[in-house]
């Protein structure tokens, strides 16, 4: 058996800080989705490994990601739309105008929806202000799949399609872009996000962990998961074709997909944060946010047609709740995992031979983390 990654490297605090400079400030991120973000003028505030960014839609339809702090004091520019006001507390104006530009509520600089600094009360007259000084600190931002990806140092970034290049063709028939949200969850799970991309990338655990899940995909118990074809994709019981409780369902197949796809699943874990699970039906989505070494955010995005959508007799619960039970599971053995690798007597783990998709992330960890 294989060597896991040292117990250290999923408890310890500078770790993690290396993780944020070598992985999340130099890959490629997903945060949201782009129909969250529809016209000009309209934004998200997502979290970058702790720190805030603003993404906005300008008057030419083009996303843009800064960090989202005026470069005047420092104000934050926009709070996240699902903040909780403490009581009695002011709401202030929205800081993006509706052609994508931003006015810090604090003392009205204002931007354009490039980042560029076209307005200081009382100093853009000044012969010894430079306003090309003053712009927003921008991050890389590009859409694949329908996905928002940031990138916290975009003058060293590769392109994005490079870095997706192993999952743009395993699921390319899956209409992932003009897919939208009917649903979504998010979690608070109290383990590393490396021990939640792990759990993710085996099944040897889906016999003891997952009984519902593995009534529908009987292969993920059989041979403690080992010698699934992630390629072709994985059958169903016989007479189940998708991830609901009956296996079955009402909606339509997603347009593109092979025979294959209408009655198997395939699932893909994009480096470093996203994971899909892909049905004939539907795609379920992750996002990682990671927030310390111990704690991850996940947000759980249930992705279907627009037209099923768009149907009076829509009904997202025969999966969304399956796969939160699933999910639930999954959190539940993480934060165990989290508990134990903290024994001073546990060093190191192992993978066992039906586990070896978990060597791909530790040579990932490894090839970053010098």
């Amino acid at each position: 058996m294989e060597l896991s990654l040292p117990s250290r490297d999923y408890l310890d605090a500078d770790v993690f800080k290396r993780e944020v400079a070598c992985i999340f400030l130099r890959e490629w991120v997903a945060v949201c989705r782009a129909e969250e973000i529809p016209t000009a003028g309209d934004f998200q505030v997502v979290n970058l490994v702790g720190d805030s960014v603003l993404i906005v839609r300008g008057k030419n339809q083009q996303l843009r990601a800064f960090y989202n702090v005026c470069r005047h004091r420092g104000a934050q520019l926009c709070a996240p739309k699902n903040a909780v006001l403490k009581p009695g507390r002011a709401v202030l104006p929205s800081s993006v105008l509706t052609n994508g530009g931003i006015r810090c509520p604090y003392h009205a600089w204002t931007y354009d929806a490039e980042g560029a600094l076209i307005g200081a009360p009382f100093l853009t007259d000044d012969p010894e202000f430079r306003r090309e000084d003053f712009s927003l600190y921008p991050l890389g931002c590009e859409i694949w799949g329908g996905f928002v990806f940031i990138h916290g140092s975009p003058k060293e970034a590769q392109s994005l399609g490079a870095q997706m290049t192993k999952a743009l063709t395993r699921i390319a028939n899956y209409p992932l872009t003009d897919m939208r949200i009917g649903h979504r969850i998010r979690y608070e799970v109290d383990a590393n996000w490396k021990i939640l991309c792990e759990n993710y990338n085996e099944c040897y655990h889906c016999g003891p962990v997952h009984p519902e899940l593995c009534r529908l995909v009987p292969a993920f118990r059989m041979k403690g998961g080992a010698g699934l074809d992630w390629q072709d994709g994985i059958a169903h019981r016989e007479g189940a074709y998708t991830f609901t409780w009956s296996g079955t369902t009402r909606r339509a197949p997603l347009k593109g997909l092979s025979d294959a796809e209408k009655t198997k699943h395939k699932g893909e874990l994009v480096y470093p944060n996203l994971w899909l699970s892909m049905a004939c039906d539907h795609v379920t989505a992750y996002i990682l946010h990671p927030i310390a070494a111990y704690r991850t955010e996940v947000e759980c995005l249930f992705l279907f047609a627009e037209e099923e959508i768009a149907k009076s007799e829509f009904d997202h619960t025969d999966t969304s709740t399956f796969w939160d039970v699933t999910n639930q599971q999954d959190w539940a053995i993480c934060e165990r995992v989290q508990l134990g690798i903290a024994s001073r007597l546990h060093t190191q783990g192992y993978y066992a031979p039906m586990e070896d998709m978990n060597l791909d992330m530790r040579r990932y960890i490894r090839e970053r983390i010098k």
